[in-house]
């Protein structure tokens, strides 16, 4: 590293990364004075081929690694396209940090080359968006854009870096900083000792409660107390989309995913009265976003609601609740003292039969789906290629899926062995974000296995980064459900419409060629009864792999939406 008393403000600002703990950057070499001043302090550079799949990439790295991601990017369309992915991470809770490069300091407003309003452009998707001015603030500068990110609710912050900036000289730091701010939750709060006795009295008196857990007890790192609440006052738990994952799914008092997954052959069909009855519920790290709560339809009016979050406006957003402002894992923690110093027997003694009518529910599922699980005839089910997959599914594996119908057939058809890390892109649900997300996380934890579950819809967003998994080194398995069509655009067209137009239908189109001219291994499938051994010896291959599995069009996930549909099918 260059001595500090020459170094330029690019390479200091490789060494304020290494003091926060950055051990990879997200970047295509841009702006290349910072990514050669990172390289050359050993910060290592996953290079993506387009900055909507390396915004992904960062957003997949900070849920896994628990540190704040970097993502860096060069001015004008470049940074455009880090829009998309910043804004699914400032709706998700994820904290990025985007080093974006901007035009000289004396050709702004001057149509320079690739000039553009850049503070205008990020507002919208960032907490904080701030461009530097002067050498001697870059110390400030850093810190406060990890601050923003993995403090309070956390998510995205930009800054924006002039190019002849990065090349002048770096002036000593006027007030030296030693702090590293790379990890988050970068705070724990709690509420309040009275707060929790309230609560924990409430939970003890209440005659049917129960737990609905979200993303926030995931980026919280709140599971292991979560499970424990679960355990030691007899609560049930569902969780959302983003929460799967937060509880071991074979527990006997957990019910699974909820949401808008209430259709034929869902689970939810059999456990959404185990809320719809609940006069008492905690809610834990969750927005109570539309898809979490089927259409903001399933808590009941008449239920004591109690939210816990980390940020003070999702409390009674949707539904007025007794308010436990703080970090999930602090606040959980500081309940199951409360909940020590009361009577649980009322919880306790119920616990037998509710473990008997959870348990009922599973068994329901079960039955329901065993034809579609089971079917051996073609085109191959997506339920099919979960059931083979779920006697593969460990603790220690990833599972991350595109959005549409790819999260919904993981949400709502595997079952977590364990507390473990389900990835879906539910902030804003953009197709193509699967693969990038799962480079990330492995990136983050190369030494679990990591499958991804993308549908060819949103797979063709993003076939270029199968070279960066490849060049990278990075073993993902990626399971294509190849149907040919825009199945929820059809399917949600039809319900709503009638018809559905003429852009759901793809031409054909042979993924294998495409992952083999990348260099990476694929084979297609389209026989069920290939599937087993097939996966059993993809997941813990050495290098990247692609299945390519020819599924039935007519397949779609049991959500509320066409639930008329398929009664009447």
């Amino acid at each position: 590293m260059t001595n500090a008393a020459t170094e330029t403000v690019a390479e200091r600002i490789a060494r304020i990364l290494c003091r926060h703990q950055v051990e990879v950057i997200f970047a295509q070499s841009l702006p290349s004075a910072v990514i050669l001043a990172a390289e050359a302090a050993g910060i290592k550079q996953i290079a993506y081929r387009q900055e909507n799949m390396g915004g992904a990439m960062a957003d997949g790295y900070a849920r896994i690694s628990g540190k704040v991601a970097v993502v860096a990017a060069q001015n004008g369309p470049a940074a455009t396209l880090l829009v998309p992915p910043l804004a699914e991470a400032l709706k998700a809770s994820v904290p990025i940090v985007a080093l974006v490069q901007d035009v000289e300091r004396d050709q702004t407003d001057r149509n320079a080359f690739q000039d553009f309003d850049q503070i205008a452009l990020f507002q919208s998707c960032a907490k904080w968006v701030r461009r530097v001015q002067v050498p001697d603030r870059i110390d400030d500068y850093i810190d406060a854009a990890f601050t923003a990110a993995a403090s309070g609710r956390p998510g995205p912050a930009v800054l924006l870096l002039p190019a002849d900036l990065l090349r002048a000289p770096a002036q000593p730091a006027t007030l030296p900083r030693s702090k590293c701010l790379g990890r988050w939750p970068l705070d724990r709060t709690r509420p309040s000792e009275e707060a929790l006795d309230e609560v924990a009295r409430r939970i003890a008196s209440a005659k049917a409660p129960i737990i609905v857990a979200g993303g926030g007890v995931h980026g919280s790192g709140a599971a292991e107390e979560l499970t424990a609440l679960q355990h030691e006052a007899s609560l049930p738990v569902i969780t959302t989309n983003m929460g799967k994952g937060v509880v071991d799914e074979f527990h006997p008092l957990s019910a699974g995913v909820l949401g808008s997954l209430t259709g034929a052959r869902s689970l939810g069909r059999h456990s959404q009265p185990l809320i719809e009855e609940a006069d008492f519920v905690l809610l834990v790290g969750t927005r109570t976003n539309q898809n979490g709560t089927d259409n903001w339809r399933q808590i009941p009016t008449s239920a004591t609601v109690v939210h816990v979050d980390v940020d003070p406006a999702e409390i009674g957003r949707n539904y007025e609740a007794t308010r436990l402002v703080g970090d999930a894992a602090e606040t959980l923690s500081a309940l199951r003292e409360a909940l020590g110093r009361v009577d649980l027997t009322r919880r306790h003694s119920d616990r037998a039969r509710l473990e008997e009518r959870i348990n009922g529910f599973w068994t329901a599922f079960e039955r329901d789906r065993l034809d579609v699980a089971t079917a051996t005839s073609g085109p191959i089910r997506p339920e099919r290629v979960m059931a083979e997959l779920q006697s593969l599914l460990t603790a220690d594996m990833m599972v991350v899926a595109d959005a549409s119908y790819s999260s919904m057939w993981v949400v709502g058809q595997l079952r977590a062995p364990g507390i473990m890390r389900f990835i879906t892109p539910r902030g804003l649900a953009g197709l193509g974000w699967g693969v990038p997300l799962a480079i990330g996380a492995k990136a983050a934890r190369p030494q679990s296995a990591v499958v991804a579950l993308v549908g060819d819809g949103g797979f063709a967003h993003s076939w270029a980064e199968l070279e960066t998994m490849v060049r990278m080194q990075l073993p993902v398995l990626i399971i294509v459900l190849n149907n040919g069509i825009l199945g929820f655009q059809r399917d949600a067209e039809t319900v709503k419409f009638g018809r559905y137009t003429t852009a759901c239908h793809f031409a054909d189109v042979d993924h294998v060629q495409i992952a083999k001219a990348c260099g990476c291994p694929a084979v297609r499938v389209e026989d069920p009864c290939d599937l087993a051994d097939l996966l059993k010896n993809s997941i813990n291959a050495k290098g990247p792999m692609l299945i390519e599995v020819m599924t039935d069009p007519e397949a779609h996930p049991p959500l509320s939406l066409f639930a008329n549909m398929d009664a009447a099918a």
